[in-house]
């Protein structure tokens, strides 16, 4: 089979209603790349609409673009998913749309470094009874250090993701990240951990666009990608199942204990601690009369402990491995001013009011009104309560305290 010939069939999309429309993309994209026509500038695509659109769109805007496209995973097993018959095609996706724009485009193979950096540390992070966020340790790893160096040996200006999110350059000249036009696509959340320094050579060309929008212009320019569905899982774990995953690189994991009731009552047994989460209603197996949620996780007694809905509200919690883009010269002196922030324990929730804390030297926020399922190893995105838009920085949930 040829790289031109479709291995999978992908529904027909309506292009955009007018040139208008289409001249309106790439001036945007222009205006977020920021650079003089004829820079070159890298694309990181992965092979869905959204990263190929913005390589379509350098291109058109007359950017030297170069495409790059990252082999993470076993490719072979997405293909036996059922219902998607497109999972692990991402790297023929690019192929075949760098060569319709006509473009370079390199694979590199990332596999080695994408299982140190992201599946070790995520099945790592279910023995210790956290909740990880994958999709953020391959931005702020793979994605956001070592493909920039890669860029940057190719001799690009710039990167350019199809992340949904705005990059701005404040009154004292340094760049800030803002949510995209579209919030319901805003992808900050998952991106707080991105460096000033990173943030100086990365852009973001869809910050104005909306979905709908970007599936027209890719009709438009006749990519085959432009009706491509979004993918919804964690990309190493086609199943969907990532416990089994789990399971087979770290079996350790599978060792029966106790379910216990926060009073104390030992209420059943379960057979590992990687089967919960935080929050988790669902598939606890015992029943007191009341519904329960499991409220903490005790890797160490292999306790799995559960209370009452009010027993997930947490008043405060410490971070790690914490990043800053605010104004203050570090989150240190904010948080030793107690500055108030927006924060955000997860990506399906508001930010809600706060402030930064420092106890013992650890930083740490604590919540005006108390927060539902915060979990250790989720990440903590802040915003500016003064610029709810504007993204400040943030850490992984190390520890919390309930609110009861």
């Amino acid at each position: 089979m040829s790289l031109s010939e479709d291995i999978c069939p992908i529904p027909a999309i309506a292009p955009m209603s007018a040139d208008g429309d289409m001249d309106a993309a790439i001036a945007s994209a222009r205006a977020a790349v920021g650079l003089p026509v004829g820079t070159r500038v890298v694309a990181a695509m992965s092979g869905g609409v959204d990263s190929t659109v913005v390589a379509a769109l350098l291109h058109k805007a007359g950017y030297d673009v170069v495409g790059v496209t990252l082999q993470l995973y076993d490719h072979g097993a997405a293909l036996k998913k059922k219902g998607a018959c497109c999972a692990g095609q991402d790297i023929h996706d690019a192929r075949l749309a760098a060569e319709t724009l006509g473009i370079p485009h390199y694979v590199l193979d990332y596999e080695s470094r994408f299982r140190d950096a992201v599946i070790d540390q995520f099945a790592d992070s279910y023995l210790r009874g956290q909740t990880p966020v994958p999709c953020i340790r391959c931005n702020q790893t793979v994605k956001f250090r070592d493909l920039l160096d890669v860029a940057r040996d190719l001799g690009a200006e710039a990167m350019a993701t199809g992340h949904y999110v705005r990059r701005s350059v404040g009154a004292d000249g340094r760049p800030q990240m803002r949510k995209a036009v579209d919030h319901s696509r805003d992808q900050s959340y998952f991106l707080f951990a991105t460096t000033p320094e990173q943030l100086d050579y990365l852009r973001f060309p869809l910050a104005d666009l909306e979905k709908p929008q970007v599936r027209g212009v890719a009709a438009e320019l006749g990519l085959r990608i432009a009706a491509k569905p979004d993918s919804q899982d964690i990309c190493f774990v086609p199943s969907g199942d990532y416990r089994s995953l789990i399971d087979k690189l770290r079996p350790e994991g599978r060792q029966a204990g106790e379910i216990v009731h926060m009073d104390g009552r030992v209420l059943g047994e379960h057979a590992g601690i990687t089967d919960y989460t935080i929050g988790q209603r669902r598939g606890l197996n015992v029943a007191v009369g009341e519904p329960l949620f499991v409220t903490k996780l005790d890797p160490a007694k292999r306790h799995v402990i559960v209370g009452p809905r009010e027993a997930l509200l947490t008043a405060g919690l410490t971070l790690e491995e914490t990043n800053w883009l605010g104004d203050a010269p570090t989150m240190l002196d904010a948080a030793r001013d107690g500055a108030p922030v927006l924060a955000r324990v997860r990506s399906t929730r508001p930010p809600a009011p706060a402030w930064l804390t420092l106890t013992d030297g650890a930083i740490g926020v604590a919540f005006e009104r108390g927060e539902e399922g915060v979990a250790p190893g989720q990440a903590c995105a802040l915003y500016d309560p003064a610029d709810s838009d504007r993204l400040i920085g943030g850490g992984f949930i190390r520890a919390t305290t309930a609110a009861i």
